[in-house]
């Protein structure tokens, strides 16, 4: 991705009411811009770098000033992009931040794409594309253990991992490049009595622990967690009660829910995005029936489902459905309403429940919660009681790679032990290498560094 000269700019904090808001710009024109629509309050031989000076940002066109605000100038390569920057800090507020905006951009800036300043930053070699990635986790981590794991990746813990094992792959194909070269020096014989045992050692073990360590993820993410079971079961009662707040309207009349109701919560430590659902039965009402399709989605998508069973009502189809077609994904048995008098015994397929751990609960008391939380806990953390201590977090993109590089690296190994030609061996180490750089950003492509910072706000 080619880098341009434009002089770009953006609001860099969030939009609304607040104390202090900041407008970035990163570029060539940073200073001249500055120089123009700024007015230090006391006289000053010129602006230096890395210091902050207080006075009036005004308006070029009519002379006015518009705030007092504090401004600072940072020279490259000592800055954020490795570009010239300016940081304008004024006053929030939605009309002030955006005239402050309009003034930059009618001097020469232009708008910030979304993640842009990153993006320099990466392109300019001051962070890893690791790195780039863990500024988004930092700013949307759910809990304080996943911000401890993105603050670690933006350190660069886990490109300095990637880098070492490329280093070792680089070492590795070198020597597998080298019996190529020179068949009569004997590489060849040496390489395949030690090169097998060095790739599996130096290459596949430490990226089998990596991506183990990508439940670690859960601490960055969330659990992507589902509340689903038929009418009137209590699932808004529990959405309600876990989120300790009427988040969810509850009424005795079936079909209420109709629509996803998501919120975010902390669970035992560990964060939850929580889904209540509509519930499941038949119906003909065209919008409680689209509900229901959106509910069958979302458990579909879920990483964890809490399947609510009303115990004052007889086992019913509906029940059985759900807990069925959940098999094989991670789910607790909520048994609710336990503070009325239990009729499950009268429902068939009773032994069906047995398929999951449950738990039983009053959401209208909040009798049993304390329990229901431990559970979930258990179930999500596969019963460890310490989090992933590793410094490493793989995404999803970091963990394709690495399955790539990984089947790579153990096609080596076996063409070493089949004898295969070097040549295959080589391609095989080759294609290893490339997998595990497109995780830094050494061999990524366009399209992949386009799709990553798009998930970047503006003004990042």
């Amino acid at each position: 991705m080619p880098m341009d000269q434009d002089t770009i700019a953006a609001i860099a904090t969030p939009i609304g009411q607040a104390g202090i808001g900041i407008v970035r710009i990163s570029g060539p024109l940073c200073l001249t811009i500055a120089q123009k629509i700024f007015r230090p309050r006391k006289s000053v031989p010129a602006i230096q770098s890395h210091r902050l000076y207080l006075g009036d940002l005004c308006d070029p066109a009519s002379g006015k000033p518009i705030d007092e605000v504090l401004v600072s100038f940072m020279r490259a390569p000592l800055t954020y992009t490795r570009e010239d920057v300016v940081e304008i800090n004024s006053h929030s507020g939605y009309m002030l931040l955006s005239k402050i905006l309009d003034i930059l951009l009618a001097q020469g800036a232009r708008l910030a794409r979304p993640g842009e300043f990153t993006l320099r930053a990466f392109l300019n070699g001051r962070i890893d594309l690791t790195q780039a990635e863990a500024v988004v986790d930092l700013i949307n981590c759910r809990s304080e253990r996943g911000l401890c794991l993105a603050s670690q990746h933006v350190r660069g813990a886990f490109g300095e991992e990637i880098e070492a094992l490329r280093q070792k792959a680089i070492h590795v194909l070198a020597q597998a490049e080298a019996a190529i070269d020179f068949p009569e020096a004997e590489t060849d014989e040496v390489f395949r009595e030690q090169g097998q045992e060095e790739i599996g050692n130096d290459l596949i073990s430490p990226i089998e622990s990596l991506i183990g360590a990508c439940e670690g993820r859960i601490w960055v993410d969330g659990i992507h967690t589902v509340i689903a079971g038929r009418v009137n079961a209590g699932k808004s009662s529990l959405l309600n009660r876990l989120l300790n707040e009427e988040r969810a309207i509850v009424t005795a009349i079936p079909g209420t829910t109709r629509d996803v109701i998501e919120s975010s919560l902390t669970i035992e430590g560990i964060p939850i995005r929580l889904i209540d659902t509509a519930g499941f039965r038949s119906v003909k009402d065209e919008v409680e029936r689209l509900g229901i399709a959106l509910a069958r989605r979302k458990l579909a998508e879920a990483d964890f489902v809490l399947i609510v069973i009303d115990q004052s009502r007889p086992l019913g189809q509906d029940d059985l459905d759900i807990v069925r077609q959940l098999q094989g994904k991670p789910a607790l048995i909520v048994i609710n309403k336990i503070d009325l008098p239990s009729r499950l015994h009268e429902g068939a397929g009773a032994e069906t429940l047995a398929l999951f751990p449950s738990v039983r609960i009053s959401a209208l008391t909040g009798q049993g919660l304390d329990p229901l939380k431990k559970a979930m806990k258990d179930i999500l953390l596969g019963g460890r009681v310490e989090p992933v201590s590793s410094h490493a977090a793989p995404n999803a993109r970091h963990r394709h790679a690495l399955n790539r590089s990984l089947e790579c690296f153990r096609g080596a190994a076996l063409k070493i032990k089949e004898d295969a030609p070097m040549e295959i061996v080589a391609l095989e180490l080759k294609s290893g290498l490339d997998a595990l750089g497109e995780i830094t950003g050494e061999t990524t492509t366009e399209e992949v560094l386009e799709s990553i910072f798009s998930q970047f706000c503006l003004g990042k």
